[in-house]
């Protein structure tokens, strides 16, 4: 690891002053798990890394909030383990806290936050693709103002985002759940030791007993970034789910072509791993009998 400046500005116009500043040769850190990892492996090589650490709290990055009108607004830098434990999350969105409470390992829930791990891109992590299914939106925030994004939105490719050379992300907002909604998320491991899915996917819906009458699924990790089966949820709308349909759809699913292929694991073998973590996703949400549960 070589020598940098290590900066904490205390406000976000600050923040955004020093990325144009110093442009590419800086880094922000948030809960710095992903940017220790880099830079202990010389991936990265920072003049100056920007740390969110002393953000002063009337910046809007701490904590989080629900009503019943607005939804929850979460601090880019609230902790996965604070999402795990919140109480608001756990009776209002159970996918989103089972989410927060298997991704990755103690260490990285204790320490790394949600908007570091949204800003760093990964395809192959648990909150994007549970985040997009529940309709979330991310703020952007510089010194000259902020603007807004779908989720979908600001995840643009592999490792890549919305964000301009000056802006953070400040907060993120999922929309309060309708009276009839369900969700499910379902991360799918190479092996027991790893703590990356390899597939992930989640389902937000609203159901009539056992008619979806809205649904959205997302697959995630074995592709760019995480992507929403439109044909799939069309599929589903309005249409009484049985086993029949479940098949139907999953293999849909897993015939997406934007699959990756690489060494963890074929696109053959991605693609079947999606059509079974799929069937498993629906069944488990509409009670249908299913498999022994992927964890």
């Amino acid at each position: 690891m070589h020598d940098f400046d290590f900066l904490q500005p205390t406000t976000v116009a600050e923040a955004s002053r020093l990325l144009t500043e110093y442009g590419d040769e800086a880094r922000l850190m948030a809960g710095g798990t992903a940017l220790m990892l880099a830079l202990r492996q010389r991936m990265v090589a920072p003049g100056q890394v920007i740390s969110l650490g002393r953000m002063r709290p009337d910046q809007g990055l701490h904590g989080l909030h629900y009503d019943p009108v607005r939804g929850l607004r979460i601090g880019a830098l609230t902790r996965h383990v604070d999402l795990t434990r919140s109480l608001w999350v756990q009776r209002h969105y159970p996918s989103l806290a089972y989410m927060a409470s298997h991704m990755a390992n103690p260490q990285v829930r204790h320490q790394g936050t949600l908007g570091g791990n949204l800003c760093y891109a990964d395809p192959a992590t648990d909150p994007p693709t549970c985040l997009l299914s529940l309709g979330a939106r991310v703020v952007l925030a510089s010194a000259h103002g902020e603007r807004e994004l779908p989720l979908e939105d600001f995840l643009v490719d592999y490792y890549v985002t919305a964000l301009a050379p000056d802006e953070l992300v400040r907060e993120i907002r999922v929309p309060p759940p309708p009276a009839d909604g369900a969700a499910r998320y379902t991360r799918f491991l190479r092996t027991a030791a790893e703590h990356r899915p390899l597939v992930n996917v989640a389902l937000a819906v609203r159901r009539r007993g056992m008619t979806c009458v809205e649904a959205r699924l997302v697959v995630g990790a074995s592709t760019p970034v995480p992507t929403r089966q439109r044909a799939a949820e069309e599929r589903l709308r309005g249409r009484l789910i049985t086993p029949d349909l479940v098949a139907e759809v999953a293999a849909s699913v897993a015939a997406d072509r934007s699959v990756l292929s690489d060494q963890r694991g074929s696109a053959e073998h991605r693609r079947a791993m999606i059509d079974v973590v799929t069937r498993r996703t629906l069944a488990a949400l509409f009670g249908l009998p299913t498999e022994n549960e992927i964890q």
